[in-house]
């Protein structure tokens, strides 16, 4: 289907430099046809392109359905897990022990519904456009550094001013839970990771093993990683990129090897008044 649409807009513009000839030479005699033959063109594009979007709608919406049904089924034992597990924490408060294992499943549980989430927001993303909308952008970093300070690993330091934002709101959850894992996947445990707004300008800086400036021209590739010593995928900041590429966000990262990272969202185009 491809190479025929291909096929047609080749001869879109052959017939219309044909009739571009025939008015430059005065030859009407070339125009008339040409101007037909246009016509049915134009007609054939038309069918061509309406059976290719049609059938590209249906499938989006088959794809769509489906998917639907499936994290319909998937939410159904998440939400069990919730319940369950808060009518036991009303049964054990008094054994400490279990109400330890209940915490950690509990964590698991929401740790389910975020990825559940997200793959569902991905999903949708793909076939169709995702709304933007208003967002409290202090409620939203200091709910995905609670999140981390679940992991029981860095410390965090918050330095934000009021701000809300017009952005695809879990793409930009998504976005920063990279960043914040990245910062301390490379830093030692005892160190702190800052974040800072002010002004729109979004600053996040970790005090850990840093990058050579080879590393930092190659940190955005897909599957680059600057150290061989932690676990990942190496596609994180490729993401990030992405992803502030389309919401019109600017990125900058300064790094220096063995003193840390600083990475700088500018906020500014998509701030609300």
């Amino acid at each position: 289907m491809k190479n025929k649409l291909l096929v047609l807009i080749f001869f879109y513009l052959l017939v219309l430099l044909i009739i571009l000839y025939g008015f430059l030479s005065e030859d009407v005699e070339l125009i008339v046809p040409s101007l037909m033959v246009l016509v049915i063109l134009l007609i054939l594009g038309f069918i061509v392109n309406t059976y290719v979007l049609k059938k590209k709608y249906q499938i989006d919406e088959n794809v769509l359905h489906l998917t639907k049904e499936i994290l319909h089924e998937l939410a159904i034992p998440i939400s069990t897990i919730q319940a369950n597990s808060l009518l036991l924490s009303r049964t054990l408060k008094e054994d400490e022990k279990s109400m330890k294992r209940l915490g950690r499943i509990e964590d698991s549980s929401k740790r389910l519904e975020r990825l559940y989430e997200e793959l569902l927001y991905s999903i949708k993303k793909e076939i169709q456009t995702v709304e933007r909308e208003k967002t409290d952008i202090v409620a939203l970093i200091e709910e995905r550094v609670k999140i981390m300070r679940l992991l029981n690993r860095n410390s965090f330091v918050l330095e934000l001013e009021a701000h809300s934002l017009m952005v695809d709101k879990i793409g930009f959850e998504k976005m920063l839970d990279n960043i914040l894992t990245n910062a301390m996947k490379y830093s030692p445990k005892e160190s702190q990771i800052e974040l800072r707004l002010k002004d729109g300008l979004l600053t996040i800086q970790d005090h850990g093993i840093g990058m050579d400036a080879d590393a930092l021209k190659n940190v955005y590739n897909r599957y680059y990683q600057s150290s061989n010593t932690n676990r990942g995928e190496g596609i994180g900041l490729a993401l990030v990129r992405a992803y502030c590429l389309d919401e019109k966000i600017e990125i900058e990262i300064e790094s220096q090897k063995n003193q840390g990272t600083v990475v700088r969202l500018n906020l500014s185009q998509i701030l609300t008044v």
